[in-house]
């Protein structure tokens, strides 16, 4: 990606700070831009820096985070806010703010990479279903014989023991083929990835229902298998699917 993403990182804590900065350092998208260790020094930096997204810790003395994502949602320059913390109980309230997501520390790298990568998404050009710049159709061999699957026949896949699952209206189908790949592959469609071991075609999607701490259930359309959807991607989710 050759957009370059303004980052600000605001923490009460040096070294939770100098952790985050140390991880968001290996993507080349993240430039960051600046620190700070209260809300009240964020509004000043971000003021400073004008940001495109601020990493934001939820509990710091005087001002905290929700408090600080409140005064920058006002800035003429708002940035994207992810919210950081120890503390789960604080998501329901996080996403009233529109964070783009909320992680939990000790930070595991895998779910933070999904943030950067929906990051990148929001700054990157809008992509119409240009299928010449996709998959037109996916390839799938099975027992001897390759399958052209529409992708709009896709319901959702999923990771599993080193294999990926594909369930659509007409059968099932396994490929080694990792889960990251097919979401690259499938960019130009209604994909999205609701787990990081699962990915689901919203053209198909006839309920999300509140499950417990934070998560959501999803169901497909002629499916009776519910699907576990992350507190992680509960937001995004809900964008993408709404008018």
């Amino acid at each position: 990606m050759e957009t370059t993403i303004k980052t600000l990182i605001v923490d009460d804590e040096r070294y939770s700070r100098d952790e985050l900065k140390h991880l968001l350092q290996s993507f080349p998208s993240i430039q960051i831009v600046g620190e700070a260790e209260s809300g009240e020094a964020a509004i000043m930096k971000a003021l400073q820096f004008q940001p495109d997204v601020v990493f934001l810790d939820v509990e710091m003395p005087k001002m905290n985070g929700m408090a600080a994502a409140k005064a920058l949602m006002e800035l003429k320059k708002s940035p994207l806010v992810v919210f950081t913390t120890a503390y789960p109980q604080f998501a329901a309230e996080a996403f009233r703010y529109d964070a783009v997501d909320y992680l939990l520390k000790p930070y595991d790298e895998e779910l933070l990479q999904e943030t950067v990568e929906r990051i990148e998404k929001k700054f990157s050009p809008p992509v119409g279903h240009d299928v010449g710049k996709g998959a037109a159709k996916l390839a799938v061999e099975s027992e001897g014989e390759i399958f052209y699957l529409e992708p709009k026949e896709i319901l959702y896949m999923f990771r599993e023991e080193k294999v990926t699952k594909i369930i659509t209206r007409n059968g099932e189908f396994e490929i080694k083929t990792p889960l990251k790949d097919l979401e690259s592959r499938l960019n130009n469609y209604s994909f999205f990835r609701i787990h990081k071991s699962y990915l689901v075609n919203l053209e198909h999607v006839t309920r999300l229902t509140p499950w417990f701490n934070g998560a959501y259930q999803l169901e497909i359309e002629g499916r009776e298998d519910l699907l576990s959807v992350s507190r992680n991607y509960v937001k995004a989710l809900r964008s993408r699917l709404e008018i």
